[in-house]
């Protein structure tokens, strides 16, 4: 590649923000796309087109006036992207990579056919397939639209047959499929990067802890057993070698008890997995990009997932995974109510040691919307989880 060199972003939101920041660090110049005037990332990156993600002719634009393409969500024009590499522009991750994870039920058959451990799933064209799971998995199940979801949009938890018509009418309209509740012990996530050149870096295992379906907090590195921490890495580095191209890519997961509800069963009983030892690691979704767990990154890490990406895409050498603390706490700014973007009681939040603040420069708050970050760093993960509540507690947004 030639330098300077001129990265497109598909995208323009608080993620695209961070990578444009990294990459303007490290000398490139970005252009993003975002449907929204001014966006995050719009905001900080040397010029912005306004056009929708899934837009074909706002990705060619991007395309004819970058020297490569990389994207901060999953939910675009994975076509016209592929139509884009395979007339020279690199694309990263792989265009057929990002069609597998956009669609959820891709995803999962994904993982099943490689023998990647996952949540059962089933198939949903009917009301009656509804029906026909309930009796493989038993109640309760989650309804969810393959397509477009995040932050616990598009998830439906089926607790009896009485639910069903209620889950039909919420995603109507979308694609669907059933997938077996997990009754997990705790989330975990681990980040791995994956270069051009096949170099791989993988992350501390970290541990989120969500509220109504939305990541409220992340715990670096995750309290977890020695045994737990390695196969949660093995699983996420053993899934990278499967999908196709360079980047960041994001790997949330279940902890679940041995003793525990196994994958294998058709009828959802309580068995006892022999092969499992202390712990038994599922993986949930796949990111094919930066993910909202490692923000903490930014602060806590040797090398930013921000800062890895753009060394990954662009055939630089991949950084040190390292935590350069023992302990780092990110907890998400969530709307609260509908008003302006900026917080109140921000001096109030910085007076705590070892706060760092961002705000992603959305203009209006609306409820559960992520509005920015703050993480804390110390030696103690319980002081630091105190530090980023008291944090929290004092921005009002």
């Amino acid at each position: 590649m030639n330098y300077p060199a001129t990265i497109g972003i598909v995208g323009g939101g608080q993620l695209g923000k961070m990578l444009t920041l990294a990459a303007k660090k490290m000398g490139f110049f970005v252009i993003v796309t975002d449907p929204t005037p001014k966006s995050p990332a719009g905001q900080v990156a040397d010029r912005q087109i306004v056009g929708d993600y899934k837009d074909a002719k706002t990705t060619r634009l991007l395309a004819k006036l970058s020297d490569l393409l990389t994207v901060e969500a999953e939910f675009v024009n994975d076509g016209v992207l592929q139509k884009i590499a395979d007339k020279g522009v690199p694309v990263h991750p792989s265009p057929k990579t990002i069609g597998i994870i956009k669609d959820k039920l891709k995803q999962k058959e994904f993982l099943k056919k490689n023998k990647i451990a996952t949540a059962p799933f089933f198939p949903v064209n009917s009301p009656d397939d509804i029906k026909k799971a309930s009796k493989k998995f038993g109640y309760p199940m989650y309804l969810k639209a393959r397509m477009d979801a995040y932050d616990g949009k598009g998830n439906y938890l089926i607790s009896s047959e009485k639910d069903i018509d209620n889950g039909l009418k919420k995603l109507k309209g979308r694609s669907l499929y059933i997938e077996r509740f997990i009754d997990f012990k705790k989330e975990l996530a681990v980040m791995v990067a994956r270069s051009i050149k096949g170099e791989v870096k993988v992350y501390p295992v970290v541990e989120t802890i969500h509220k109504d379906s939305i990541c409220d907090t992340v715990i670096a590195p995750a309290k977890i057993s020695p045994l737990a921490r390695k196969r949660a890495q093995v699983l996420a580095t053993k899934t990278i070698k499967l999908l196709k191209g360079a980047g960041v890519f994001g790997f949330e997961m279940f902890l679940i008890p041995s003793t525990s509800v196994r994958p294998a069963s058709q009828r959802g009983e309580q068995t006892q997995d022999k092969s499992s030892g202390q712990a038994k690691v599922l993986i949930n979704e796949i990111a094919p990009r930066v993910h909202n767990s490692g923000h903490y990154t930014i602060e806590a890490s040797v090398t930013s997932q921000f800062e890895q990406h753009i060394r990954a895409i662009t055939g630089l050498p991949l950084g040190s995974t390292d935590m350069l603390v023992k302990s780092a706490v990110m907890k998400n700014i969530l709307g609260t109510r509908e008003g302006i973007g900026f917080p109140q009681g921000l001096e109030r939040a910085l007076r705590i040691p070892g706060v760092s603040y961002h705000l992603y420069g959305k203009r209006d708050g609306r409820v559960g919307r992520k509005m920015g970050h703050l993480t804390v760093v110390g030696d103690s993960v319980e002081i630091n989880l105190k530090k980023a509540s008291r944090a929290r507690k004092a921005l009002g947004i």
